[in-house]
């Protein structure tokens, strides 16, 4: 094979998280493995050729899946210096793509969340938390001068770093929303798990029409029929339109998992074709979802009908 009808190997990416203590890193190093990265923590830094090999194109790791790797003061052997000389090293390399994050915080900030904790900060020994970050803060000043990316977490909520660690470096490794729309009874019991639920039985009941109760959703006639109803058009509009601006805003915020659930009184008719429609139009949206019937398959009662119109 010619160098020319090689495929490009795209470099590893490596992303180093590090800071001050108490300022996120493994909120940080959680997102980032929630949004796909290979995520390890508390890493011997001095090791880090090691793992990443040495010979120039043998550092994919896994088939070039992102490799964020933390390390703080803790760590054995820790050294800015020492650091920042070993990545400019790694940084040379073709074969790699390496980021450095460092995570910092207000003093008073640090305070507050070690005293909150009752942790005990790891250089102030028997003195007060505020001379151990003091300190700290002056051991890592060149780590922080020469890190590529800073962010500072004083005025962060958990949800805020997460929000931020997505925006920063979630365009690198998009993961969607996984989308699971069902049907189901309410005479049979509630999905647990649903984020959304529409309750369909505002519709004409096919179950009383003695052609169309030994059919289902699936079924065109029984679709027929809950289309004639006035309210579905409508109500069927405003649920898809709520969806689409919904569905973007849970995957920006990270959300893996969206269920949505539409119930009639046995799950086999009017849930059943909402759903089927509602999955149908997502899909031409540009989503994926996932379409299960948890109730399509019992048995059609008139007691049952009759307890919940």
């Amino acid at each position: 094979m010619s160098a020319e009808s090689q495929p490009e190997i795209k470099p590893q990416r490596i992303l180093l998280v590090t800071g001050v203590l108490g300022a996120g890193k493994t909120t940080a190093l959680r997102t980032l493995e929630d949004m796909g990265w290979e995520a390890v923590d508390n890493f011997p830094i001095r090791l880090l050729d090691r793992l990443l090999e040495t010979e120039p194109g043998s550092a994919q790791l896994d088939a070039g899946s992102p490799l964020a790797i933390g390390f703080d003061t803790r760590t054995r052997g820790f050294d800015p210096i020492r650091t920042i000389e070993r990545v400019k090293r790694l940084t040379a390399r073709p074969d790699l793509a390496v980021t450095t994050l460092f995570l910092d915080c207000g003093g008073s900030e640090l305070e507050r969340r070690y005293n909150e904790t009752r942790r005990r900060h790891p250089m102030s020994e028997d003195k007060p938390a505020a001379t151990g970050i003091a300190a700290e803060r002056e051991l890592l000043e060149p780590l922080r001068r020469w890190a590529d990316v800073v962010i500072s977490t004083t005025d962060f909520s958990t949800n805020d770093l997460q929000q931020a660690i997505r925006e920063q470096f979630g365009s690198h490794t998009p993961q969607r929303t996984t989308l699971t729309i069902s049907s189901f009874g309410f005479s049979r019991g509630t999905p647990p798990l649903a984020d959304l639920v529409f309750d369909m039985r505002f519709l004409d009941n096919p179950h009383w029409d003695d052609t169309l109760r030994p059919m289902s959703g699936l079924d065109a006639p029984v679709g027929e029929y809950i289309r004639r109803d006035p309210a579905f058009s409508e109500a069927f509009t405003r649920i898809r339109d709520l969806l689409l601006l919904l569905l973007p805003r849970f995957q920006a915020q990270g959300k893996a998992y969206v269920n949505i659930a539409f119930g009639c009184t046995g799950g086999r008719h009017r849930s059943v074709f909402t759903a089927e429609q509602i999955a149908s139009a997502l899909r031409d949206a540009g989503f994926s979802p996932t379409l299960l019937h948890r109730n399509l398959g019992s048995r059609a009662a008139d007691m049952v009908e009759g307890t919940q119109t």
